[in-house]
């Protein structure tokens, strides 16, 4: 009944405070922008034409360049570079491209101006003199443009699932690396911006003197308790209250500033179709809306009641871990700043199971991705990391019951710190000193 009336008063306490509103209102709107940020550019785009101008020394491209949509090559004969230079300022040019003389055997042009050039320009002139240079090579050695662009062929591969059942499912390998990161980067995130709360909420009661009427009605153990659920369920309102308005303010965004988003997503992929074939002829030609198509629909066969239900299990078994260790560590310092020793050896394995998740999406069937799923200060990211790629249900089970017995032990070894180190003041207190705190019995 303690555990509870604590619970209720940490719950309280935190969600009325300004920066849980402010958060909780600014996070979906964050989110949201992010969302629709890209369409928004698209569609509004007002970029201005760049014109260019060109000296070709060779003389083999002159006004064989193609434009693209913001940008426009105007070729100049009899023109040097220094005198070009000197009128420069008073032309409307944005950049000046000089193709030398030996530029088949060179392979280099420069390109001059007075701002530094974006890289969507850089890679249009790399790519369009490329394709051209290439064409005249071939030329050379008699072999026919047409021909071998004939025999050029784009592979698309569909990755096809057999379920339990017998039945077959289309999926994507690029949406599960994307779900297996976001999970995997959210509980990090989750864990370190609600464990670290516990803590400061701890050392504030401890420098405060609060802590010394607490702990006369209310044993440590369940002051810890309390106190780690109640953050639990701030962080779990927070994150229900983040999903349901950033949805919500995707929504609305959607049908005032993209009321007809099939052509908004037709025009954007038009734009970067254009852009891309200009940069990057390859991945031009791979971009269409059958497979943004493709996407969507993949997306619907996830089975997103595992995926969140696995998310909400490893965050809250990761954060009731990593807070007790957490609440340990502010119960036996007396500031803020003394944490840093106590820290690292926490920290340090939520970071390498960041760094593990780069190998986990490539291999996540591999030792590494095995061992991290099933090691309990890791399991929370890696485990959640690999589910979208599909786990079998033993490592899962034994991902679970480990971490739960790991839970346990780690809460009643971190109590005894608690009890301890929570009413002891001016101390400076070292691994040594935490190893005697363990074993009082009184």
């Amino acid at each position: 009944m303690k555990i509870l009336l604590i619970l209720k008063r940490e719950y309280l306490t935190r969600v009325k405070k300004k920066s849980f509103i402010v958060m909780t209102i600014i996070g979906p709107i964050l989110m949201a922008a992010l969302m629709i940020a890209p369409g928004l550019l698209a569609k509004y785009d007002n970029q201005k034409i760049k014109t260019i101008a060109v000296i070709d020394d060779s003389m083999i491209f002159f006004k064989s360049l193609p434009n693209s949509k913001f940008i426009k090559f105007d070729y100049i004969e009899h023109q040097t570079i220094d005198k070009f230079q000197k009128n420069f300022e008073n032309t409307d040019y944005y950049a000046l491209l000089f193709i030398p003389k030996n530029i088949l055997s060179s392979e280099k042009v420069q390109l001059f101006s007075n701002k530094q050039p974006g890289i969507d320009i850089k890679l249009h002139i790399i790519n369009t003199l490329a394709d051209n240079i290439e064409k005249i090579k071939l030329l050379k050695k008699n072999i026919d443009v047409d021909v071998l662009k004939s025999v050029k062929t784009d592979i698309k591969l569909d990755t096809i699932k057999w379920t339990d059942d017998g039945t077959t499912e289309k999926t994507s390998t690029e949406i599960t690396m994307i779900l297996s990161m976001v999970t995997g980067i959210l509980i990090y995130f989750f864990i370190f911006l609600y464990g670290s709360q516990v803590m400061r909420g701890v050392i504030e009661e401890k420098t405060s003197r609060i802590i010394e009427v607490i702990i006369s009605s209310v044993k440590p153990f369940k002051l810890m308790m309390g106190k780690i659920l109640g953050i639990a369920l701030v962080g779990l309102t927070q994150f229900v209250l983040w999903v349901i308005l950033t949805f919500a303010l995707v929504n609305i965004s959607q049908m005032i500033f993209m009321p007809e988003p099939e052509y908004i997503q037709q025009e954007q992929s038009q734009s970067i179709l254009s852009t891309e074939q200009s940069t990057n002829q390859n991945i031009g030609k791979n971009i269409n809306m059958e497979e943004v198509k493709d996407m969507f629909s993949v997306a619907k066969t996830i089975d997103w009641v595992v995926i969140l239900g696995s998310f909400l299990f490893y965050f809250i078994g990761g954060y009731l871990l990593y807070a007790s260790l957490f609440a340990a560590v502010g119960a036996a310092v007396d500031s803020e700043a003394d944490t840093h020793q106590f820290m690292m050896p926490i920290t340090i394995p939520l970071i390498l199971s960041i760094v593990m998740m780069q190998s986990i999406v490539t291999n996540p069937e591999g030792p590494i991705a095995f061992w991290g799923s099933i090691i309990p200060l890791t399991s929370p990211i890696i485990m959640m990391a690999r589910i979208p790629f599909g786990v079998p249900y033993w490592q899962v089970i034994l991902s679970i019951a480990i971490l739960v017995i790991t839970f346990l032990l780690t809460t009643k070894l971190a109590a005894k710190i608690y009890r301890t180190g929570i009413l002891m003041y001016g101390k400076k207190v070292n691994y040594r000193e935490l190893w005697k705190w363990l074993w009082y019995k009184n």
